[in-house]
């Protein structure tokens, strides 16, 4: 067992505690502000480790050129491909985001396809793929301007946003009808494709569905899609161009969830002409259920907290703010082991020598699952 004390915890669900010590071993086994027996390795202001919700990290990679980028794939307009099997943990972006206390990213696939694939959830600082992965979060779909710009790609492609739409109605629609041929013995579930099998997941409601979505009335298609097809478990991803509180209301109502972001980014197309830090006082005002994402590379990793300091511009607290990042990021993907510090949870923690939103604090020590990685 080893401990670290915390001169003040923020525990990722927005409380704080003074002085107290934290016991660990690769799990938090104890918080108390009685000293312990165990050896302490470290003390200062204590935060979970950061989760970064939405990002193509180790599938964009620092310093190669855009060739390599393995963000997208253009054999398709649907597909269920796995981002796990093109990402490089050489990436220096790993450790920069480490050492900035960015311990877990949920990758996925970009968003040229109406589907793109999988979203999963890794560790930052593994050594291979194999000891990176956590688990599968979901799948990746986008609606809006993207996939209809891809059409010089393979397959069948969208001119337009309607047509994007149809096409996702008209899969979408062969797969309930598969599976009612299932249902009736009429199909054996061996007769059907890779793609189909898992496309009968989202019908099902067991796939978590990570949309890219921009705008109010993109937003709206979703919502109606997710009625026509009785799709419950779906989360915004971005909702950049919303500078109105109603379109965070119609969110809210909704019942979605967002991964709001990115912020500190250069608005490159028209769907987000309206995109500006000050809609995050709108998010605040309405306040559905959200977190904060890098998008990496449209902000590096790295910087994932420093977009925080909008949020504590429009009044949240400190202990919100970290919350952002933390629990809400985690609970939203569906990580229930990460994003907070509390008994049986990972013991993925982030020690700080001063106020970590002071503009020069850095981390003096990060833990990931008990060891000191930095």
């Amino acid at each position: 067992m080893k401990a670290i004390k915390a001169t003040l915890l923020y525990d990722g669900s927005k409380n704080t505690k003074d002085n107290v010590y934290i016991i660990f071993d690769k799990k938090i086994k104890k918080i108390t502000g009685t000293k312990p027996k165990c050896e302490i390795i470290g003390e200062g202001i204590v935060t979970p480790a950061f989760v970064d919700s939405h990002c193509h990290i180790g599938l964009c990679r620092s310093g190669e050129p855009y060739q390599e980028d393995e963000a997208n794939d253009p054999m398709g307009p649907v597909l269920f491909a796995d981002p796990l099997d093109s990402i490089y943990l050489e990436d220096k972006a790993f450790s920069e985001s480490v050492e900035h206390g960015i311990l877990y990213s949920n990758i996925m696939p970009g968003s040229g396809n109406i589907i793109g694939g999988r979203c999963v959830l890794i560790k930052n600082y593994a050594k291979n793929t194999a000891e990176a992965f956590m688990n599968y979060t979901g799948v990746k779909m986008a609606f809006g301007y993207n996939p209809r710009s891809t059409t010089e790609w393979k397959g069948s492609r969208p001119y337009t946003r309607m047509g994007a739409t149809y096409l996702l109605r008209t899969k979408l629609s062969e797969v309930v009808k598969t599976k009612k041929l299932i249902e009736k013995k009429k199909k054996k579930p061996e007769e059907i494709s890779y793609l189909t099998e898992h496309l009968i997941r989202i019908i099902e409601n067991k796939e978590r569905l990570m949309i890219h979505v921009h705008k109010e009335d993109d937003i709206l298609a979703i919502i109606r899609i997710a009625k026509e097809f009785k799709l419950k478990n779906v989360v915004i991803n971005h909702a950049c161009d919303l500078n109105t509180e109603r379109g965070f209301k119609i969110i809210k109502e909704s019942g979605f969830p967002i991964v709001y972001g990115p912020v500190d980014s250069f608005p490159p197309k028209v769907e987000l002409k309206n995109e500006s830090w000050k809609n995050i006082k709108h998010l605040i005002d309405i306040n559905p259920k959200f977190g904060l994402i890098s998008d990496h590379p449209v902000v590096l990793q790295r910087n994932l907290f420093l977009q925080l300091r909008f949020f504590k511009h429009f009044g949240l607290s400190k202990a919100e703010c970290i919350s952002i990042i933390t629990k809400q990021n985690a609970e939203i993907i569906g990580a229930k082991e990460i994003g907070e510090i509390k008994e049986n949870k990972l013991a993925s923690l982030v020690v700080w020598k001063e106020d970590p939103f002071s503009l020069g604090s850095h981390p003096k020590m990060v833990i990931g699952e008990g060891e000191i990685l930095c």
